[in-house]
């Protein structure tokens, strides 16, 4: 296509109109994923060191699937973001799981290093099944203007949150629309909903987000005549490697952090959006939720599962209806 060519518009009937609210009758009780629901699937977790990722990925493994865990640190080898979890950890505990782990060191910004990947995904397994762009590991300036801001630091954060995903789209999906019924979960932090009304403390964090959610709706569209569905999901206020750090706890003793920080009563396991994920994937009319921005929490009350705690968090309802409004914490209701 060239420079001066109009695109053709899409058709609106490959994507549910947003206003809609597809079909959202539970299936069987889906917490824990363990079995061979994924047997045979194959799924690329793509920035599955830590985090969402790690959760994702484990999850994975717990309904048989073979998962791909990448990412930049590996052995004594880390990323920027300097921390000590590994891909190599991540693939050990899919094992342990119950599925079968493969780490692959990549950096997803570096194209050449992303098509290898995606080659020998298609040499060993023959197929793509399930795509999670979870790729991030920036640093964010909090509270400061676009002004105020590191160019730099700031034009890295769109790098790492948005050109990782579109590289890693542009040679994963050939392989993955090959066998109809394909699925890609781009990973973001905040629905639609939530991040058109909420300034998300930095306008590089916040274009990043909103970018990611709006990948998936485009994905959408190109993916539907493939027999593929592509959406958008975020998990709640994550209990990750980093924020437990940050709060001095473990994820055994996670509550205790509710005494300085009242609001982390909501906060919910990586467990949990991975549980979401294993739901999509084996649910046969995923398609209807095809170009929609979901939450954990949103997907726990039509799927069943559960968090490790055997609680439901719904955070993005309850910091649009509690924190932010700047009410006491109370979670009665909302996990």
């Amino acid at each position: 296509m060239g420079p001066s060519s109009t695109p053709e518009a899409p058709d609106s009937s490959l994507v549910p109109d947003s206003s809609s609210v597809p079909d959202s009758s539970p299936v069987p009780d889906s917490s824990p994923l363990t079995g061979s629901d994924l047997a045979g699937r194959v799924a690329l977790v793509a920035g599955g060191t830590r985090g969402a990722g790690r959760g994702i990925a484990v999850q994975l493994g717990a309904a048989g699937a073979t998962v791909y865990v990448t990412g930049r640190t590996t052995g004594s080898e880390r990323s920027e973001m300097d921390r000590p979890e590994t891909i190599e950890e991540t693939a050990a505990l899919v094992d342990a799981a119950g599925g079968r782990g493969i780490a692959v060191q990549v950096d997803h910004l570096v194209p050449d290093q992303v098509s290898a990947l995606v080659a020998r995904i298609s040499g060993e397994q023959g197929a793509l099944h399930l795509l999670v762009n979870d790729i991030w590991g920036a640093e964010i300036e909090w509270n400061r203007s676009v002004w105020e801001s590191s160019l730099d630091t700031g034009l890295r954060t769109l790098r790492l949150a948005v050109d990782t995903h579109a590289i890693t789209s542009h040679f994963a999906l050939p392989l993955l629309i090959e066998t109809p019924g394909g699925l890609v979960v781009e990973m973001t932090d905040g629905t639609d909903e939530y991040n058109a009304a909420t300034y998300r403390v930095s306008f590089f964090y916040d274009l990043a987000k909103a970018a990611v959610n709006r990948m998936a709706f485009a994905l959408a569209h190109e993916l539907a005549p493939h027999g593929a569905t592509a959406v958008a999901l975020t998990p709640g206020w994550l209990r990750s490697e980093a924020m437990l750090q940050a709060h001095g706890v473990t994820e055994a003793t996670w509550r205790d952090a509710i005494a300085h920080a009242p609001h982390f009563a909501i906060s919910e396991s990586p467990a949990y959006v991975g549980r979401a994920v294993a739901a999509l994937a084996r649910d046969p009319e995923v398609a209807r939720w095809n170009g929609r921005s979901l939450s954990s929490g949103q997907l726990a009350q039509v799927y069943g599962f559960t968090d490790e705690d055997g609680s439901r968090p719904d955070a993005w309802r309850y910091l649009t209806e509690v924190q932010d409004p700047g009410l006491p914490a109370d979670v009665t209701g909302y996990r």
